[in-house]
């Protein structure tokens, strides 16, 4: 945070503990909505309350909530009297609104929508039909769109009477019935005869995404083709609306975010607990009960072994070694193809190609952390045979793991799990188990020169 967020963050802090209302609500109009939204995100929920009482701009107040957590705002408003809601998401665009109007309680959402305005209702109750991580939850549905028989003129004169709708530099083209036939950007249309119909400079190839595509789908459209937005359109390709890139940035943080929290056995869920201890508990419990049986069977795998053990005392050393390494190569690799699938650069026609790089790299770094492991217990027990050992159990260990973390994530993504949920819990817990297999029964074998 730059100095002077921190400076209106501090004084806002101090302005709420002090219970000096009237300064505050002077320092919150002195101050860019933006940088009051963004302050937001460091109070704790009932200073949040606090503040958003006192914003008396229903514009200011609905860019604030534009900026937060859905699941927050929706706590915001409902504290407040039904038509200063009302009021405030009236000021929201549509697909914002409906965001926050989704997290109310269901009586609370329908009263709203009652006292809304007939316009803003209907809008906003046609984009609740979509489910919000679809390109129709999160687009907007005020569009600008031109005949396709209109002239350039006519063309230049609508957009100067055009009011307050999504336009970003393209002009989507329709026909009579409003199918989406053609785009052009805002510089074609200046740089073209006046005379000249839409339908004849326009390009016909649009690159255009259907209301019930995932949203993360929709976001790869637009990071690989740089644009700047895309149109949606419906079943039979009537142009219904916009997702523009700002919506685009937003879907990527919170689809990064939901992963790492997945990857982590958390949960995005348990910033909306805040303390409650016990609900967060249950959150996370699945993932380490994973992990606990896999401990139970590496404990298991131990006591099989417990013969080489108490042969070679030695051996015990690096066990930990051997896992702790092993769950972190597979750990990396399935991050690295989670994220891949996330982002669009990995699918199932490349995953060959992915598993044997990664198999390649978990060779690479399986020799020099196995050499280095090997000198180690050399120098420190002065056996070469451990030494040996240890060092092709850890290379052979890194290895497998390496192509672990690949096979395990593309697994679940193939039958139909979240690879960011399931990949971390089960990559751990095998690359332990098969750490040492590989470890012990690689001692097993070289048992009569460890003695």
């Amino acid at each position: 945070m730059d100095q002077k967020l921190q400076m209106l963050l501090d004084t806002v802090k101090k302005l709420i503990r002090r219970g000096a209302f009237p300064h505050l609500t002077k320092v919150i109009v002195k101050s860019h909505p933006a940088d009051i939204a963004h302050i937001f995100r460091y109070l704790d929920l009932k200073d949040q309350r606090t503040l958003f009482n006192l914003i008396e701009n229903p514009e200011t107040a609905a860019y604030v909530l534009s900026e937060l957590d859905h699941g927050t705002g929706a706590q915001l408003l409902e504290q407040i009297d039904k038509q200063t809601i009302t009021e405030v998401l009236q000021e929201m665009p549509y697909d914002d609104a409906v965001d926050i109007i989704r997290n109310m309680p269901e009586e609370l959402a329908e009263e709203i929508l009652g006292i809304m305005q007939d316009e803003d209702s209907d809008e906003i109750e046609q984009l609740l039909l979509y489910d919000e991580d679809t390109a129709g939850g999160i687009m907007s549905t005020e569009i600008f769109s031109l005949n396709q028989d209109l002239t350039v003129q006519e063309a230049i004169e609508a957009v100067q009477q055009a009011g307050d709708v999504e336009m970003v530099f393209y002009l989507y083209v329709t026909d009579d019935d409003n199918h989406l036939v053609g785009v052009l950007s805002l510089r074609q249309l200046l740089t073209v005869s006046p005379a000249r119909l839409l339908k004849d400079i326009m390009v016909r190839e649009v690159i255009s995404v259907r209301t019930d595509v995932d949203q993360e789908e929709v976001a790869q459209l637009v990071a690989r083709y740089n644009i700047l937005g895309i149109p949606v359109v419906d079943d039979a390709n009537r142009l219904v609306g916009l997702v523009t890139v700002d919506d685009v940035i937003d879907v990527m943080r919170q689809e990064a975010t939901e992963d790492i929290y997945k990857m982590a056995g958390a949960s995005e869920e348990e910033l909306l607990y805040g303390y409650k201890a016990f609900k967060i508990a249950r959150l996370r419990l699945p993932w380490l009960v994973t992990n606990l049986f896999g401990g139970v069977i590496t404990g298991y795998l131990m006591w099989r072994f417990k013969a080489t053990l108490a042969e070679v005392l030695a051996l015990i050393t690096f066990i930990p070694v051997i896992t702790g390494m092993g769950g972190n190569v597979g750990g990396q690799s399935a991050t690295i193809v989670v994220r891949g699938f996330a982002t669009g650069r990995i699918d199932m026609s490349t995953l060959r190609q992915v598993f044997f790089r990664e198999l390649r790299v978990g060779m690479i770094m399986g020799a020099v952390c196995g050499l280095t492991i090997g000198v180690v217990a050399f120098g420190w027990h002065h056996n070469p045979y451990l030494g040996l050992v240890v060092g092709m159990a850890m290379a052979t260990a890194m290895t497998v793991a390496a192509t672990m973390g690949v096979m395990a994530t593309s697994f679940f993504k193939r039958i139909g799990i979240d690879p960011a949920i399931a990949s971390s819990p089960f990559v751990q817990t095998a690359n332990d188990i098969t750490g040492l297999l590989i470890y012990f029964g690689t001692a097993t074998l070289f048992l009569p020169h460890l003695r």
